[in-house]
Protein backbone atom coordinates (compact mmCIF):
# COMPACT_ATOMS: atom_id res chain seq x y z
CA UNK A 1 0.00 0.00 0.00
CA UNK A 2 1.37 3.44 -0.96
CA UNK A 3 2.16 5.95 1.77
CA UNK A 4 0.65 8.70 -0.42
CA UNK A 5 -2.18 8.35 -2.97
CA UNK A 6 -1.05 8.30 -6.60
CA UNK A 7 -3.88 10.65 -7.55
CA UNK A 8 -6.03 13.36 -5.99
CA UNK A 9 -8.36 10.94 -4.16
CA UNK A 10 -7.44 8.45 -1.43
CA UNK A 11 -8.92 5.16 -2.65
CA UNK A 12 -7.10 3.23 0.06
CA UNK A 13 -9.31 4.83 2.70
CA UNK A 14 -12.43 5.64 0.66
CA UNK A 15 -12.71 3.08 -2.14
CA UNK A 16 -14.77 0.40 -0.40
CA UNK A 17 -18.09 1.08 -2.17
CA UNK A 18 -16.73 1.36 -5.70
CA UNK A 19 -17.03 -2.26 -6.72
CA UNK A 20 -20.70 -2.47 -5.66
CA UNK A 21 -22.09 0.91 -6.71
CA UNK A 22 -19.86 1.58 -9.71
CA UNK A 23 -20.66 -1.30 -12.03
CA UNK A 24 -20.05 -1.24 -15.79
CA UNK A 25 -22.98 0.13 -17.78
CA UNK A 26 -23.51 -2.17 -20.81
CA UNK A 27 -24.21 0.73 -23.20
CA UNK A 28 -20.91 2.38 -22.30
CA UNK A 29 -19.05 -0.93 -22.45
CA UNK A 30 -20.25 -1.49 -26.01
CA UNK A 31 -19.25 2.03 -27.03
CA UNK A 32 -15.77 1.56 -25.60
CA UNK A 33 -15.31 -1.85 -27.24
CA UNK A 34 -16.46 -0.50 -30.60
CA UNK A 35 -14.07 2.43 -30.33
CA UNK A 36 -11.11 0.15 -29.53
CA UNK A 37 -11.65 -1.57 -32.86
CA UNK A 38 -9.76 -4.57 -34.20
CA UNK A 39 -6.95 -4.76 -31.64
CA UNK A 40 -5.49 -7.48 -29.44
CA UNK A 41 -3.63 -5.87 -26.52
CA UNK A 42 -4.98 -3.03 -24.37
CA UNK A 43 -3.69 -1.13 -21.35
CA UNK A 44 -6.30 -0.02 -18.84
CA UNK A 45 -4.80 2.68 -16.60
CA UNK A 46 -6.54 3.71 -13.39
CA UNK A 47 -8.28 0.37 -13.81
CA UNK A 48 -9.91 0.24 -10.39
CA UNK A 49 -11.94 -2.91 -9.93
CA UNK A 50 -11.85 -3.68 -13.66
CA UNK A 51 -14.98 -2.05 -15.02
CA UNK A 52 -15.25 -1.96 -18.81
CA UNK A 53 -12.31 -4.27 -19.51
CA UNK A 54 -13.26 -6.23 -22.69
CA UNK A 55 -13.20 -9.97 -22.06
CA UNK A 56 -12.19 -10.77 -25.64
CA UNK A 57 -8.95 -8.74 -25.51
CA UNK A 58 -5.63 -9.14 -23.71
CA UNK A 59 -5.95 -6.39 -21.11
CA UNK A 60 -3.13 -5.24 -18.85
CA UNK A 61 -4.63 -3.33 -15.93
CA UNK A 62 -2.66 -0.65 -14.08
CA UNK A 63 -3.99 0.47 -10.68
CA UNK A 64 -1.95 2.25 -7.96
CA UNK A 65 -4.46 1.63 -5.14
CA UNK A 66 -4.10 -1.65 -3.24
CA UNK A 67 -7.71 -1.33 -2.06
CA UNK A 68 -8.99 -1.14 -5.63
CA UNK A 69 -6.68 -3.91 -6.86
CA UNK A 70 -8.09 -6.19 -4.15
CA UNK A 71 -11.62 -5.55 -5.40
CA UNK A 72 -10.96 -6.87 -8.89
CA UNK A 73 -13.04 -9.91 -9.82
CA UNK A 74 -11.32 -13.28 -9.57
CA UNK A 75 -11.88 -13.84 -13.29
CA UNK A 76 -9.73 -10.80 -14.14
CA UNK A 77 -5.92 -10.82 -14.17
CA UNK A 78 -4.21 -9.00 -11.28
CA UNK A 79 -3.48 -5.33 -11.87
CA UNK A 80 0.02 -3.88 -12.07
CA UNK A 81 0.89 -1.51 -9.23
CA UNK A 82 1.98 1.65 -11.07
CA UNK A 83 1.01 5.26 -11.65
CA UNK A 84 0.06 6.58 -15.08
CA UNK A 85 2.89 9.10 -15.02
CA UNK A 86 5.50 6.31 -14.85
CA UNK A 87 4.33 3.25 -16.77
CA UNK A 88 6.73 0.25 -16.61
CA UNK A 89 6.36 -0.74 -20.26
CA UNK A 90 8.38 -0.30 -23.42
CA UNK A 91 7.42 2.18 -26.11
CA UNK A 92 4.61 0.93 -28.35
CA UNK A 93 3.98 -2.11 -26.17
CA UNK A 94 0.17 -2.03 -26.53
CA UNK A 95 -2.18 -1.84 -29.48
CA UNK A 96 -4.64 0.43 -27.65
CA UNK A 97 -5.42 2.12 -24.32
CA UNK A 98 -8.65 2.70 -22.39
CA UNK A 99 -8.46 5.11 -19.41
CA UNK A 100 -12.02 5.15 -18.06
CA UNK A 101 -13.22 7.94 -15.73
CA UNK A 102 -9.71 8.40 -14.37
CA UNK A 103 -7.86 11.26 -16.09
CA UNK A 104 -9.39 13.79 -13.68
CA UNK A 105 -7.54 12.06 -10.82
CA UNK A 106 -4.04 12.00 -12.29
CA UNK A 107 -1.38 14.11 -10.62
CA UNK A 108 -0.02 15.38 -13.96
CA UNK A 109 -2.27 15.13 -17.02
CA UNK A 110 0.44 16.20 -19.44
CA UNK A 111 2.91 13.55 -18.30
CA UNK A 112 0.18 10.91 -17.92
CA UNK A 113 -1.13 11.31 -21.46
CA UNK A 114 2.41 11.44 -22.85
CA UNK A 115 3.21 8.18 -21.08
CA UNK A 116 0.01 6.60 -22.36
CA UNK A 117 0.80 7.66 -25.92
CA UNK A 118 4.39 6.42 -25.51
CA UNK A 119 3.33 2.86 -24.67
CA UNK A 120 0.38 2.74 -27.09
CA UNK A 121 0.72 2.24 -30.84
CA UNK A 122 -2.90 2.84 -31.79
CA UNK A 123 -6.17 4.25 -30.45
CA UNK A 124 -6.57 5.73 -26.99
CA UNK A 125 -10.19 5.60 -25.84
CA UNK A 126 -11.00 7.87 -22.91
CA UNK A 127 -14.32 8.04 -21.05
CA UNK A 128 -14.48 11.28 -19.09
CA UNK A 129 -16.68 14.29 -18.31
CA UNK A 130 -16.96 17.74 -19.87
CA UNK A 131 -16.49 20.18 -16.95
CA UNK A 132 -18.66 22.89 -18.47
CA UNK A 133 -21.63 20.58 -19.00
CA UNK A 134 -21.13 18.98 -15.58
CA UNK A 135 -21.97 22.23 -13.81
CA UNK A 136 -25.43 22.23 -15.42
CA UNK A 137 -26.51 19.11 -13.52
CA UNK A 138 -29.35 19.77 -11.06
CA UNK A 139 -27.27 18.59 -8.09
CA UNK A 140 -25.53 21.98 -8.24
CA UNK A 141 -28.70 23.53 -6.77
CA UNK A 142 -28.14 21.53 -3.59
CA UNK A 143 -24.37 21.76 -3.36
CA UNK A 144 -22.76 24.37 -5.61
CA UNK A 145 -19.42 23.64 -3.91
CA UNK A 146 -19.64 19.96 -4.85
CA UNK A 147 -20.22 20.52 -8.55
CA UNK A 148 -17.80 23.44 -8.81
CA UNK A 149 -15.02 21.38 -7.26
CA UNK A 150 -15.88 18.36 -9.39
CA UNK A 151 -15.86 20.44 -12.57
CA UNK A 152 -12.54 21.95 -11.49
CA UNK A 153 -11.01 18.46 -11.34
CA UNK A 154 -12.06 17.65 -14.90
CA UNK A 155 -9.66 18.69 -17.67
CA UNK A 156 -11.20 20.53 -20.59
CA UNK A 157 -11.83 18.19 -23.50
CA UNK A 158 -9.92 20.46 -25.89
CA UNK A 159 -6.86 20.26 -23.65
CA UNK A 160 -7.04 16.46 -23.64
CA UNK A 161 -7.21 16.22 -27.42
CA UNK A 162 -4.45 18.82 -27.86
CA UNK A 163 -2.11 16.92 -25.54
CA UNK A 164 -2.78 13.63 -27.32
CA UNK A 165 -2.09 15.04 -30.78
CA UNK A 166 -3.10 13.06 -33.84
CA UNK A 167 -6.80 12.95 -34.67
CA UNK A 168 -9.57 12.80 -32.07
CA UNK A 169 -13.34 12.42 -32.14
CA UNK A 170 -15.53 13.34 -29.16
CA UNK A 171 -18.93 11.74 -28.61
CA UNK A 172 -21.61 12.69 -26.10
CA UNK A 173 -22.58 9.45 -24.35
CA UNK A 174 -26.26 9.37 -23.38
CA UNK A 175 -26.88 8.09 -19.84
CA UNK A 176 -29.78 5.60 -19.60
CA UNK A 177 -32.45 6.01 -16.91
CA UNK A 178 -31.44 2.74 -15.26
CA UNK A 179 -27.67 3.31 -15.54
CA UNK A 180 -25.80 0.87 -13.25
CA UNK A 181 -22.54 2.85 -13.15
CA UNK A 182 -23.29 5.01 -10.14
CA UNK A 183 -21.60 8.32 -10.93
CA UNK A 184 -23.63 11.44 -10.14
CA UNK A 185 -25.45 11.90 -13.47
CA UNK A 186 -26.41 8.21 -13.49
CA UNK A 187 -29.12 9.21 -10.99
CA UNK A 188 -30.46 12.12 -13.05
CA UNK A 189 -34.02 10.80 -12.65
CA UNK A 190 -33.55 8.93 -9.37
CA UNK A 191 -32.72 11.70 -6.88
CA UNK A 192 -33.49 9.55 -3.83
CA UNK A 193 -30.20 7.72 -4.49
CA UNK A 194 -28.21 10.67 -3.15
CA UNK A 195 -29.80 10.17 0.27
CA UNK A 196 -27.90 6.87 0.47
CA UNK A 197 -24.48 7.33 2.06
CA UNK A 198 -23.16 4.24 0.24
CA UNK A 199 -23.94 5.85 -3.11
CA UNK A 200 -22.22 9.08 -2.11
CA UNK A 201 -19.14 7.20 -0.89
CA UNK A 202 -18.81 5.68 -4.37
CA UNK A 203 -18.63 9.15 -5.93
CA UNK A 204 -15.24 10.69 -5.21
CA UNK A 205 -16.59 14.25 -5.43
CA UNK A 206 -18.28 13.93 -2.04
CA UNK A 207 -14.96 13.00 -0.46
CA UNK A 208 -13.68 16.56 -0.99
CA UNK A 209 -16.71 18.18 0.63
CA UNK A 210 -16.67 19.13 4.34
CA UNK A 211 -19.01 16.91 6.34
CA UNK A 212 -21.26 19.81 7.34
CA UNK A 213 -21.69 20.84 3.69
CA UNK A 214 -22.57 17.30 2.68
CA UNK A 215 -25.11 17.04 5.50
CA UNK A 216 -26.70 20.35 4.53
CA UNK A 217 -26.97 19.34 0.86
CA UNK A 218 -28.52 15.95 1.67
CA UNK A 219 -30.97 17.47 4.14
CA UNK A 220 -32.08 20.10 1.63
CA UNK A 221 -32.58 17.45 -1.06
CA UNK A 222 -34.58 15.27 1.31
CA UNK A 223 -36.72 18.24 2.28
CA UNK A 224 -37.43 19.07 -1.38
CA UNK A 225 -38.24 15.46 -2.19
CA UNK A 226 -40.65 15.15 0.72
CA UNK A 227 -42.25 18.51 -0.04
CA UNK A 228 -42.52 17.97 -3.80
CA UNK A 229 -40.24 20.85 -4.77
CA UNK A 230 -37.75 18.60 -6.57
CA UNK A 231 -40.47 17.04 -8.71
CA UNK A 232 -41.99 20.43 -9.45
CA UNK A 233 -38.64 21.55 -10.90
CA UNK A 234 -37.25 18.32 -12.37
CA UNK A 235 -40.01 15.71 -12.31
CA UNK A 236 -39.85 15.18 -16.07
CA UNK A 237 -36.43 13.60 -15.58
CA UNK A 238 -38.06 10.59 -13.91
CA UNK A 239 -39.67 9.69 -17.25
CA UNK A 240 -36.72 10.55 -19.49
CA UNK A 241 -35.27 7.45 -21.16
CA UNK A 242 -31.79 8.92 -21.45
CA UNK A 243 -29.93 12.00 -20.31
CA UNK A 244 -27.46 13.95 -22.43
CA UNK A 245 -25.19 15.44 -19.81
CA UNK A 246 -21.42 15.72 -19.43
CA UNK A 247 -20.23 12.17 -20.20
CA UNK A 248 -17.89 12.06 -23.20
CA UNK A 249 -16.01 9.40 -25.15
CA UNK A 250 -12.76 10.69 -26.63
CA UNK A 251 -11.20 8.47 -29.29
CA UNK A 252 -7.70 9.44 -30.34
CA UNK A 253 -5.81 7.88 -33.24
CA UNK A 254 -2.14 8.74 -33.79
CA UNK A 255 -1.13 9.98 -37.20
CA UNK A 256 0.66 7.41 -39.31
CA UNK A 257 -1.11 4.28 -38.05
CA UNK A 258 -3.93 2.20 -39.42
CA UNK A 259 -5.71 -1.00 -38.43
CA UNK A 260 -4.87 -4.04 -40.56
CA UNK A 261 -6.61 -7.25 -39.59
CA UNK A 262 -6.09 -7.82 -35.87
CA UNK A 263 -2.95 -5.72 -35.68
CA UNK A 264 -1.76 -2.15 -35.94
CA UNK A 265 0.89 -1.16 -38.40
CA UNK A 266 2.56 2.03 -39.65
CA UNK A 267 1.28 3.49 -42.87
Amino acid sequence: MRSQPAGDFNYEAKGAQYSTVRRPEPLFARAIRTALGDVETVINVGAGAGSYEPEDLLVTAVEPSATMRARRSSNLPPAVDAATEDLPFAAGFFDAAMPTVTIDQWRDLTIGLAELRRVTRGPIVIMTFDPRALQEFWLALYSPELMQHEAGRMPNIDRVTDLLGGSSTVTNLAVPQDCVDGFAEAFFGRPEAFLDAEVRRAQSAWGFLPTEHETAAVNLLQQDLEGGEWDARHGELRELLEYHGSLRLVVNDPEGFTLTGAHLSAR
